[in-house]
């Protein structure tokens, strides 16, 4: 579960990089189906992250704004990173065991939060790729083939 949090979090800095070239008028790009400009889609993901990350009290409140400039993206995002290293050095979390969840009026087991991060950050990566593709600008490889070979764990011979 690490390496796949650490391939989601790699993968949106990957394409936040990709997207600072963008102009102010690109970053406001969308596109049919998608959840809704190029911007706060990121914030919505770095949100999300804040929010999951929130259930094991590595990140308190508030979360980011959906409105939030670029360099409050990237800042969230880090710590976003940081926060998910932090997470799996505790030996004390039983990720099988449940809570109740005040914020989400809810009960769940642990592992929910972590594998809904995965899921939420790949689904809305893919709406900003297409939102690039569909206004003719070009979408990095983000999925987990690229990341292992950037982490040097996948080599051609």
């Amino acid at each position: 579960m690490l390496r796949q949090m650490r391939h989601d979090v790699w993968a949106t800095g990957m394409l936040f990089g990709r997207c600072r070239s963008l102009t102010k008028e690109q970053w406001q790009f969308t596109a049919p189906g998608t959840y809704g400009s190029i911007q706060k889609t990121f914030a919505h993901i770095v949100r999300a992250n804040e929010g999951y990350l929130n259930t094991y009290g590595l990140i308190p409140q508030p979360f980011i704004e959906l409105t939030a400039p670029l360099d409050e993206i990237a800042s969230r995002l880090a710590r976003v990173r940081e926060a998910v290293e932090q997470l799996f050095k505790s030996k004390e979390i039983d990720f099988d065991g449940r809570i109740h969840d005040e914020r989400r009026k809810a009960d769940l087991e642990l592992w929910v939060p972590l594998a809904q991060f995965s899921h939420h950050g790949s689904d809305h990566r893919s709406q900003i790729g297409t939102i690039l593709t569909q206004n003719g600008l070009d979408a990095p490889e983000l999925d987990v083939w690229a990341y292992a070979v950037a982490e040097g764990a996948f080599k051609d011979f």
